[in-house]
This record gives structure tokens, sequence and C-alpha cells, in this order.
């Protein structure tokens, strides 16, 4: 059972840092471009400001194990409606305009895998746990 926690926590630690990472670029980059752009597909444009904050919060999250399996489980949404509003139609590996879905799949299921089994190893949720599991015993 620890090596499953060990693989959990890399895929908890590396899924947040590629969240956290590009919900900064989104605010930095200046999330009037991305606004526009989600306007140009057809998406209301203040959808940007909430996929930038679940990236950008979920990630750090993700990060420090805090609420793993919501957030894994809001990034996997984000990956679905990804791959189907924009990367399908490009194809698996990109159609030379665009890249292609392989990430965004291998993002999802990374985020799948956290969202049914979570991840304890090295996780603030379990400082959280363990605080309520002495509070029980002591009442």
């Amino acid at each position: 059972m620890k090596n499953v926690e060990v693989g959990a926590l890399i895929l908890r630690v590396v899924l947040g840092i590629t969240f956290f990472v590009h919900g900064l670029v989104k605010f930095q980059g200046g999330i009037e471009n991305t606004v526009g752009w989600f306007a140009s597909i057809g998406l209301p444009g203040a959808l940007a400001y909430v996929v930038a904050i679940i990236e950008l919060v979920g990630g750090l999250a993700l990060i420090i194990g805090l609420g793993s399996r919501v957030v894994s489980a809001l990034l996997a949404l984000l990956m679905i409606g990804a791959t189907l509003k924009v990367k399908l139609a490009m194809g698996f590996l990109g159609n030379g305009q665009g890249a292609g879905y392989e990430l965004d799949l291998a993002l999802l299921a990374m985020a799948v895998f956290i969202a049914l089994n979570g991840s304890k190893l090295l996780a603030v949720d379990q400082l959280f746990g363990k605080r309520q599991e002495s509070l029980a015993k002591s009442a």
C-alpha cells in the first residue's frame, strides 16, 4: 500500500504544479486575453476567470494536499470540457495548427485517479484528520 501512496503523492504534486502554472500564466499574460479567447470559441468570457482561479488555487491546494479529491474532480471536469470543446477536433496529436488532446487526456487520467483514491501522504488534510481523531477520542 505504501507504493500506491507514493505514486499518488507524485501524481498529486505534478498535477498541482501543472495546473498552478497554467492558472498563473493566464493571469500573468493578461486574463483579458483568455476572456477574449473564451468568447471567440462561444463560451462566456467570465468563465475564463473561473477556470483560471480553479487552476491556480486548485493547483496550490493539490501541491499541499488540501481537498485533493474535490479539487481533482473539478480539474477533471475542466479537462473534459477542454477536450470536448477545443481539442477533440484537432486529434490526439494535433493537426499542425494546434496541440492535440494527448496532454489533456493524461491530466484527466491523473485527476480522476486522485479524485477516486485520494492522496494522503504529506497532505495537509491529514493534519485536520488527526486533529479531529484526537478531539473525538478526548470527548
